[in-house]
């Protein structure tokens, strides 16, 4: 035990050493100089920075309620993978009508078209023009943008019936120009694609520009039809088949990657790290920023920063009325887990660490006051331990 003298001796040094803080070598200015010389001021004395939080002890009856990044179940086009959409005429094709005549002498076969093979005649190809329309001889100009062929077919020979001999018409495409689809992003070939008659799904498009070029888990899919658009994780469309649409012409298909990070601080160390998969629960991600410090950390103080749904915080039986929040239905949580408990591990494999979740594993107590006493150690060379119960100081 540290005798009387030695106790008052210390205590001295201690009001010593504080007081003297100021006068101590320091790098840059320090809070008090740079307040005293500030010629307008919003500093904050008060204990928090005026953020409403909630703070939630995680237990197994909390975790179903807890929101993740994606609802895998819930992630969805919207659109039916079994209707092949129907592929119309448009600006910019190059197609070419065939007329056929029941026989010789009629507008198109002449009547010596017996020393000639067939009874048909093949006009020369033509671009449907910007204004959709095309110029048939003897039948005028007709629309074709927007139109299938079969329909363009009858159109045609309804405008040559009674000139031709019972005409027939057939079109043909020879390049198809309109019905494209662009896939652009994380892919590599971006670029604008034919849609064919058959049909062509969205992963079709995407392996014929080459395939996605980030991992998997941190790849994501947005689909845009129409104006609206829809994203879903690259995993749920390659897992769930009915996510596999046909695409039609005009659809964009925009591949991305997003890789999810989660940030940690305190006695773990500080970092910043990556999912590398598609989920990662707090046991994970804890091992791989180095665990908890046996020899600094708090385990009953693992806290993780994030904004929660209220809703979410209700089901928990967080009582969030007078919460307030820039956004009324995302509020400022603090999640604590306590990894004394025997059943930790369990807790830990089943809370899933969202994307931007920071996670601040605190000091010991003992550790911050072994920090103080590490510096009187410096000024009197005594070697001071502490006890359990952080009231006996011994040499």
């Amino acid at each position: 035990m540290l005798q009387p003298k030695t106790k008052v001796a210390l205590s001295g040094l201690v009001l010593t050493f504080v007081a003297g803080c100021a006068a101590m070598p320091g790098n840059g200015p320090d809070s008090a100089t740079v307040l005293e010389f500030a010629d307008a001021s919003s500093s904050v004395e008060t204990p928090t920075l005026g953020y409403d939080y909630a703070l939630v002890d995680i237990t197994s009856d909390k975790i179903p309620f807890v929101t993740q990044d994606v609802d895998q179940a819930s992630a969805s086009f919207g659109v039916s993978s079994d209707v092949i959409p129907e592929i119309r005429l448009g600006v910019g094709d190059i197609i070419q009508l065939t007329v056929f005549e029941s026989e010789a002498g009629g507008l198109f076969i002449p009547r010596e078209a017996g020393v000639r093979p067939g009874n048909f005649v093949e006009l020369p190809p033509q671009e449907i023009g910007r204004n959709g329309r095309i110029t048939v001889p003897y039948a005028g100009e007709l629309t074709a943008a927007g139109q299938t062929p079969e329909t363009l077919e009858a159109n045609v020979e309804s405008r040559l019936e009674g000139l031709a001999i019972e005409p027939q018409v057939t079109v043909t495409m020879l390049e198809r120009n309109f019905a494209r689809a662009s896939v652009i992003g994380a892919v590599e070939e971006p670029g604008k694609y034919v849609v064919r008659t058959g049909g062509d799904r969205i992963l079709d498009f995407i392996s014929i520009a080459g395939g996605i070029t980030s991992e998997d888990h941190s790849t994501f899919v947005s689909f845009t039809r129409g104006g609206s658009a829809v994203t879903i994780p690259y995993e749920t469309l390659t897992g769930n088949p009915r996510e596999n649409i046909y695409v039609a012409p005009g659809d964009t298909i925009n591949v991305t990657s997003e890789a999810k990070k989660f940030y940690v601080f305190g006695a773990s160390g500080v970092g910043e790290y990556d999912f590398n998969e598609a989920q990662i629960d707090l046991r994970a991600a804890l091992s791989q920023a180095a665990g908890l410090n046996d020899g600094a950390a708090d385990p009953s103080q693992v806290l993780i920063y994030r904004t929660e749904h209220r809703e979410a915080l209700n089901a928990m039986g967080v009582d969030t009325t007078n919460l307030k929040s820039a956004d009324e239905a995302a509020i400022p949580t603090v999640y604590r887990a306590d990894f004394r408990k025997p059943d930790s591990f369990f807790m830990a494999s089943n809370f899933q660490v969202r994307d931007g979740d920071m996670v601040y594993v605190t000091n010991a107590r003992a550790v911050e006051l072994g920090k103080f006493f590490n510096v009187i150690r410096t000024v009197t060379g005594n070697s001071v331990a502490i006890d359990a119960d952080f009231n006996t100081l011994t040499r």
